[in-house]
């Protein structure tokens, strides 16, 4: 068997479209977007018609898409640009303890420069309460994030809901879509939400390029200085292939959605039902809620075979999961989103994510499973 990639949420094979879309522009536009003569004036019209792509399957306006270099980047823009643009009102932030670290880490040091920070606790599967989002709002609130799935668990936010109050209170609301868009349907203008990041590489698409998208009328204070690109609210010289290869990525989540979901769905349900076979009930515990979570996110604790034993056998047998973010995966430290979530210590040393995408079949779901029992049968019988 080939190697088996069940790591999607951390980043995502090229698609070969997008791939074929980087490289035409990487061979035939090489100008610089700002410069006004003809080779520039070409490299402009990448970025716009990528931009206008992406607005169009975003269901946002083309200008209030920003372009950056990821995820990452994108929440800090929110974070920091709305933090000092409206530092004149107020000081306090809302957000959750199982964000993203991009963030977690921007809250703390926002918090550094003088900031306050409201880290609302979630329930068992990872759910944050509208009652304590509510309860948590101050006169001197100017912004809540709230992350719209959870990349460690899947679990789906009311988003709705919590952009609803957000807007009864005039108060900025972000969301960071990184792990839900090409997951579940999103549209910016039918969403009360003011700012959602968005990144390439979960997508299908290139590393090192993403978007924020700020609602018409929000002003957000650039993070970076320099040129005057993207409005003046991102400088930086426009990476064409990577907006041109992102744009085509978000084309096909799009179009093909409905497809993607039931193939994430049906792989998701058969390797719970392979592993019912093959490990039994008693074996594991699912950490996911899977009624109100993205279709791709599975994770599971083994209890008796701590996270890293397991994943280092997986690999071993060239098959590739993780612990918990990409991000801190190689740092071995517990779930941040598990500890929220008051999993048990047992499940929180065992966790495992799994996480599907393109490639992926049922005749390789089967093999992991496979491979995952016989982990846990060899290592259980030493204890």
């Amino acid at each position: 068997m080939k190697a088996i990639y069940l790591d999607h949420a951390a980043s995502t094979p090229i698609h070969p479209q997008v791939a074929e879309r980087m490289l035409q522009v990487m061979t035939h536009t090489h100008g610089n977007a700002s410069s006004v003569h003809a080779f520039g004036r070409s490299a402009k019209k990448v970025v716009s018609g990528a931009r206008d792509q992406i607005a169009k399957d975003l269901g946002c306006r083309p200008d209030e898409l920003v372009f950056t270099a990821g995820g990452t980047e994108s929440d800090n823009l929110a974070l920091f640009g709305i933090a000092e643009s409206l530092s004149h009102k107020g000081k306090h932030i809302i957000t959750s303890q199982i964000e993203h670290h991009a963030v977690l880490h921007a809250c703390e040091a926002l918090e550094q420069r003088g900031y306050e920070v409201t880290y609302l606790p979630v329930n068992a599967h990872g759910l944050v309460s509208i009652e304590e989002v509510e309860a948590a709002i101050r006169p001197d609130t100017i912004l809540i994030s709230i992350m719209f799935g959870n990349n460690e668990v899947g679990t789906i936010q009311p988003i709705t809901e919590i952009g609803q109050l957000a807007r009864a209170k005039n108060i900025i609301f972000h969301t960071d879509a990184v792990q839900a868009l090409g997951a579940i349907p999103l549209n910016c203008h039918e969403l009360p939400v003011d700012l959602i990041s968005f990144s390439s590489h979960k997508i299908n698409g290139p590393q090192g390029i993403g978007a924020l998208y700020i609602r018409h009328g929000v002003k957000v204070e650039p993070v970076l200085y320099g040129g005057l690109q993207e409005r003046k609210r991102r400088a930086g010289t426009e990476n064409l292939a990577g907006i041109a290869g992102f744009a085509q990525a978000v084309e096909l989540a799009v179009q093909g959605l409905s497809e993607r979901i039931n193939h994430l769905e049906s792989l998701r349900a058969y390797m719970l039902e392979e592993l019912e076979q093959q490990v039994g009930t008693e074996g594991y515990v699912v950490n996911t809620p899977i009624d109100q979570s993205l279709p791709h996110i599975l994770n599971i604790s083994f209890p008796g075979v701590k996270s890293e034993t397991m994943l280092m056998n997986l690999d071993m047998e060239n098959i590739a999961a993780a612990s918990g973010s990409a991000c801190t995966s190689g740092s071995l430290e517990l779930s941040h989103v598990l500890q929220a979530m008051k999993i048990p210590e047992n499940l929180l040393n065992s966790a495992i994510r799994f996480s599907f995408g393109m490639g992926n079949t049922r005749e390789e779901i089967a093999y992991a499973t496979q491979k995952i029992a016989t982990i846990l049968k060899r290592i259980r019988s030493r204890n």
